[in-house]
């Protein structure tokens, strides 16, 4: 699906969690046909997320609303800044409001991170991917989240990428049997699909290396120290994309990079970023 359909299933599938069988606070004191506007205040420092999505779930809901933005996602945004207006039905603001804010709280929090690893990475060959390590149901936004922050997609899900990883190497039988099988797959089932390797030493690389040639897109290093990425980096020698997993953090990222592997990828990126504080208030005036 596109991202507006699969944003669209998102959207329905949380308004009926949350709205349920009415809007009892807003149907006993609002009329159906009450206008009114409401501004998205910014309450704490970051990277602004979500502006786009928000104008999404509220035409989701209501397609004639008027919505006007003044800031943009990936914008710096600090206390007392205001993101957007929004007129619309009051009914739809009130139900629309905390669905707009939970996104945009969240995928702020993880933009705001996502921009602290990538600007320690400028001037680096190196980029930052993420992971599936997501929300269950909110794994759209959080990835679009890591993209306004500069990062950079890693497959969607199961389904879009080949990803050999331990326990496919393990009950394969060794890498040898995982690479041609997964080989053989795509070959007969689907053509194009990309494979990507973990390997847990020197010594599997080496035999990706030779197994691997014309199969394998990428290597992942998987809990190698820098001195190890650098070597492996050497030893494929542009032979396959790189990227080195774990034991990467803010405080160790320029290391991996400076080793020159063209990705890192950080597993706990998208659940150790904090949400941030914004509020959309009513404009009564």
């Amino acid at each position: 699906m596109s991202f507006d359909e699969q944003l669209q299933h998102l959207v329905t599938e949380a308004l009926r969690e949350d709205v349920g069988d009415g809007d009892h606070s807003t149907l006993s004191s609002i009329p159906a046909d009450a206008k009114g506007k409401a501004v998205l205040k910014i309450k704490e420092a970051g990277v602004l997320a979500g502006v786009v999505v928000a104008e999404k779930i509220f035409r989701i809901k209501e397609p004639d609303v008027v919505f006007t933005p003044f800031m943009s996602d990936g914008d710096a945004m600090k206390p007392g800044d205001k993101a957007f207006e929004v007129t619309a039905s009051v009914h739809t603001i009130l139900q629309c409001e905390r669905l707009v804010l939970n996104c945009m709280q969240r995928m702020s929090g993880i933009a705001t991170l996502t921009r602290q690893y990538t600007s320690l990475l400028e001037g680096y060959h190196t980029r930052l991917l993420d992971t599936r390590k997501t929300t269950p149901n909110f794994r759209l936004l959080e990835k679009e989240a890591v993209r306004i922050g500069g990062g950079v997609n890693h497959r969607f899900g199961l389904y879009d990428m080949i990803m050999l990883k331990d326990n496919h190497i393990d009950y394969a039988g060794g890498l040898e049997k995982a690479i041609n099988g997964a080989w053989e797959y795509v070959q007969e089932k689907k053509p194009g699909l990309k494979i990507e390797v973990e390997t847990r030493s020197l010594d599997e690389v080496r035999q990706v290396m030779t197994i691997g040639k014309n199969k394998v897109f990428r290597v992942m290093l998987d809990n190698f120290q820098p001195a190890q990425v650098a070597e492996a980096v050497k030893l494929i020698n542009g032979a396959f994309e790189t990227e080195a997993s774990g034991g990467i953090n803010l405080s160790t990222i320029q290391e991996y990079a400076a080793t020159g592997v063209d990705y890192v990828s950080v597993g706990a990126l998208i659940h150790q970023a904090r949400s941030l504080d914004l509020s959309l208030k009513a404009v009564t005036e």
